[in-house]
């Protein structure tokens, strides 16, 4: 009964159903806390786009072991999730991040920064772009803008 009346309640508060947000399932899912913040890496505020276009972009990125994104930024919020290898990124102003497999990046936005794969065996990574119809996600920039 009281199980009941905590999903009511989640219902009436939330309006979505308690068990919709535990972290274990009754139907053998399970549900991992990732990462939650309100920062990006560099601890920047982080960001959402208002657009009456909205698109979304999921890929695949694979960094070779030596090689490098070169200097870019983001015009639009990006998050990634690392599934192997070690990740290197570099922030305009000096700063150094590394992110390994199974770490979650929030990407910063229109500041630049560089990836790069100083390891022996490759980095992939998923990343989801929350971005506008039109508008490039990324962009090549000098490091010293």
């Amino acid at each position: 009964m009281r199980k009941y009346l905590v999903i009511i309640i989640g219902i009436l508060i939330f309006g979505v159903p308690y068990i919709a947000v535990a972290g274990d399932y009754d139907s053998g899912i399970k549900a991992t806390l990732i990462l939650k913040t309100n920062t990006t890496t560099g601890n920047y505020p982080a960001k959402y786009l208002n657009t009456q276009e909205p698109e979304i972009t999921a890929m695949k990125v694979e960094i070779k072991p030596g090689a490098e994104t070169g200097w870019h930024s983001h015009p639009v919020p990006l998050y990634a999730y690392v599934l192997e290898g070690d990740l290197t990124v570099e922030v305009k102003g000096g700063k150094t991040y590394h992110f390994t497999a199974g770490d979650a990046i929030v990407e910063v936005v229109n500041i630049p920064h560089n990836g790069k794969n100083l390891g022996t065996t490759p980095v992939t990574l998923i990343a989801f772009y929350t971005g506008e119809t039109g508008t490039p996600n990324t962009g090549m920039t000098p490091a010293d803008q």
